[in-house]
Order: structure tokens, then sequence, then C-alpha cells
């Protein structure tokens, strides 16, 4: 009979912390969700870059790539502010290859689809620890939300087989 009462008064307790409680609360969403495509002989992986949204790969093919977020809203925060794609383009490509001696970069192309913008170069150099040219096609995407950095690679001599490929990766990001 003891133990009835305890349990009572114990959830009757626990019930009128939960009406009582006064602090208003504000809901938040978590996270950042796009779309990307990737052909079928890629598949996501892990190790790359621990700072990438997705990461993808293909040994076999010896092809690579990852991407790269960052919300218009924690740029804010960290007020860092661009006015245009070209300003986030600039601050990115000035220390992209820094450290590398044998680098080349082309001229960047802008194209509008739909309400994003993107922006593409070529870049390559020579990897040391590889011994050989490493081609990375570097893509930038403004959409209303973000700005996303998405960069896939492979050999210098693979290049004109795969660079088509690594731009349909590049213009089918939407979120």
């Amino acid at each position: 009979m003891n133990k009835k009462i305890i349990i009572i008064i114990i959830a009757l307790a626990f019930i009128g912390t939960g009406v009582t409680a006064q602090t208003k609360m504000k809901e938040y969403k978590a996270g950042h969700v796009f779309n990307i495509s990737l052909p079928d002989y890629m598949n996501k992986t892990a190790g790359i870059n621990t700072s990438s949204a997705i990461q993808y790969k293909s040994e076999v093919k010896e092809v690579y790539g990852f991407v790269i977020y960052d919300t218009k809203e924690e740029l804010g925060y960290l007020e860092l502010n661009y006015n245009s794609i070209n300003d986030f383009y600039d601050d990115f490509m000035k220390d992209f290859l820094t450290d590398e001696d044998k680098k080349e970069i082309s001229k960047s192309v802008s194209k509008k689809i739909g309400e994003n913008n993107f922006i593409e170069s070529d870049a390559t150099y020579f990897d040391k620890d590889a011994n050989m040219e490493i081609y990375y096609l570097i893509g930038i995407v403004e959409t209303k939300k973000a700005f996303y950095k998405v960069l896939s690679w492979t050999s210098k001599e693979k290049k004109d087989t795969f660079k088509a490929d690594f731009q349909k990766i590049l213009y089918s990001l939407k979120d």
C-alpha cells in the first residue's frame, strides 16, 4: 500500500514539473540537405576530407572528389559576407594549392542555371608524393542558402576522359 502511494506521489511530481515549466522553447532545424548526382562508377566514401559533406571516388578509374558547403547563415555569424560568388571563389582560390611549385589554374568560367550561380576552373599541379601531375575541376556553387566547393580530380593524363563527368557532378548540385 505504501509503495502505491509513493509511486503516485512521484508520478504527480513529474507531471507537475512539465506543466509548471515557464521557459519558452524555440524550434531549430539542424543540418543542411542538398542533392548531387554521381556517375554510376563512383561511390560515396570517407577518409578523403573530414570537412566535406560528401566524398566520392572510383579507385578502379582513379577519380576522387568531395563537396564542402558553407551556409550563408553560418558565414554571417562569422561576419564573412560575400557580395557575390566571384568574391567567394577568389577567397577560396587565394589559398588553393599555395604550397605547390608547379601549378596552373585556368581562367574561371561562370554560369547561371535557374537560380543557382556556378563558377568552374581547371587546375593542375605536380604531386611529388604520387610523382605525377594531378588535374582538378574546381567548382563553386551559390544557391539562396549556401556556397559549395565541389572538387573532383584525377591524373592529368585522364583529364579529357573525366572532365565532362566532373562537370555533370558540379552542375547537378541543388539545395
